[in-house]
């Protein structure tokens, strides 16, 4: 059986105020394309379908011209919830809309009921886990602590259990949408950190042929047969040296896993340059950046005049401009921002701690404050389940 993987199309997104609609629908003729020409037995999107839970109006039409173009192909798609989408929303409809061919798996009680699929080696079952937070369903899989690996571990017992009662030579995929360790993440991914861990062992999911992942932007092979096909397009400078592509995995009559990637379309290249705003405007090496969305990041060590102004007359597509001048690591003149950068919530907290205090906090103020970072966000995912 032939399946397309792909997820994290963030329908509605902008890049840096540049609307993407344009080139979100010219992937999803691309998609459509490389079905019919690739003959492909199978569609899997795992989650990150929208931007946000509630997508202006443009979005959903584009989802809604994205299932009608791969039901007339008479091709099965399967597809989860990711942590950006409503999942109450995304499923609205699912049952009728199955019987169509697309199979919206949003609902984290059913992830031992799977989309049964047949070729002429038998049956393949997909099992679809919409992204699962942990504090909004650790009930549902009666887990003590709420935790990524915890959760997830109780929702692959279930599809191993519903597996094991199946006739003997059932091939079987998973769809998840997490962090697995062991993957490499990038500035577009919101942040799923509870209790300080983000990322789940790829072991969690052993016993099946193999798992589509979602969420981290990057593709990305974490073994032969646990990938991330990352998102289409690029969402951040952070993807400037990322190719974006899907997977096209071949299981054969074993569950043997061959993959290829397919390449998406690119709207415009991305680059990040960096220097003096003279050494800008003038390196020779910067020309195949003119046409590129550039982020730009200036080390002169004062402001210069109508930088981005400047900028724009030799790299029209400037879309981000930084000020870094180089300064040692603790001069008091390096900016909050810059301090800042790549530290998690947990740190930011425990380093305002031992700023005002004079000293960090101890093993249980870490706890504390790990507890309340981690209400809050569970607070913000139930506010956004109910709107």
């Amino acid at each position: 059986m032939r399946l397309l993987h792909t997820s994290d199309w963030h329908l509605g997104r902008a890049f840096h105020r540049v609307g993407m609609l344009g080139a979100q629908a010219e992937f999803i003729g691309h998609l459509v394309t490389t079905v019919r020409e690739h003959e492909v037995d199978a569609v899997v999107v795992s989650g990150d379908v929208y931007d946000r839970a509630v997508p202006p109006l443009a979005a959903v039409e584009l989802f809604d011209d994205a299932l009608h173009r791969l039901a007339d192909l008479g091709v099965p798609t399967v597809m989860i919830s990711g942590n950006h989408d409503s999942a109450r929303r995304l499923g609205v409809g699912a049952g009728l809309i199955g019987r169509a061919g697309i199979h919206l798996r949003t609902e984290p009680s059913a992830c031992g009921t799977p989309v049964v699929l047949s070729d002429s080696h038998g049956d393949v079952a997909f099992y679809g886990l919409p992204y699962l937070e942990p504090a909004l369903v650790k009930d549902e899989f009666g887990v003590e602590k709420a935790g990524h690996e915890a959760v997830l571990a109780a929702a692959m017992d279930r599809v191993r259990a519903d597996l094991a009662a199946r006739p003997s030579g059932t091939r079987s995929v998973v769809l998840a949408h997490a962090f697995v360790t062991g993957g490499e993440a990038s500035d577009s991914e919101r942040d799923i950190t509870v209790g300080g861990v983000a990322a789940v062992p790829a072991g969690v999911f052993d016993g099946v042929d193999y798992v589509a992942l979602g969420h981290l932007h990057g593709c990305q092979t974490l073994s032969e047969r646990v990938r991330y096909s990352g998102s289409p397009l690029a969402y951040s400078f952070s993807e400037a040296g990322h190719r974006k592509s899907m997977w096209l995995v071949d299981l054969d009559a074993d569950g043997a896993v061959t993959a290829e990637r397919v390449d998406c379309p690119v709207p415009r290249p991305l680059a990040r340059i960096r220097g003096t705003l003279e050494e800008l405007l003038a390196d020779p090496a910067l020309t195949r950046h003119e046409q590129a969305w550039v982020e730009a990041t200036l080390t002169d060590p004062v402001r210069p005049a109508d930088p981005m102004a400047r900028l724009t007359e030799r790299f029209p597509h400037t879309l981000s401009l930084v000020f870094a001048p180089e300064h040692a690591p603790d001069d008091p003149e390096v900016s909050y921002a810059r301090r800042l950068a790549g530290r998690s919530d947990q740190q930011i907290a425990e380093d305002f701690v031992a700023h005002v205090r004079g000293a960090a906090p101890d093993e249980r103020e870490q706890a504390v404050l790990r507890d309340a970072i981690d209400a809050v966000r569970a607070d913000d995912a139930r506010k956004e389940v109910a709107r």
